[in-house]
């Protein structure tokens, strides 16, 4: 069954003008999300999703830097990691 409900979502684009908009959502999947989440309603649970969205969008896709990144010779990322325990 899929969860119906009107959702505000601010949009600084348009001078913060309020949208309001129909989502047709899985039931199980945002009950799945509310249990997982620290998020109190539904529109806290979407807009967190929204920045976890954006922010992993942004990320950079670390097989991009295959081969762009030069380590000296010496460099021992072993060695480093033995230096902190």
């Amino acid at each position: 069954m899929n969860a119906l409900f009107m959702l505000r979502i601010p949009s600084k684009i348009r001078n913060n003008f309020i949208m309001r908009i129909n989502l047709d959502i899985d039931e199980t999947l945002l009950k799945e999300a509310l249990r997982l989440s620290k998020a109190n309603s539904k529109k806290e649970l979407i807009n967190e999703a929204l920045r976890e969205f954006v922010l992993s969008r942004k990320r950079l896709d670390l097989r991009e830097l295959k081969g762009k990144i030069s380590f000296r010779k010496d460099y021992n990322y072993k060695e480093l990691r033995e230096r902190r325990v």
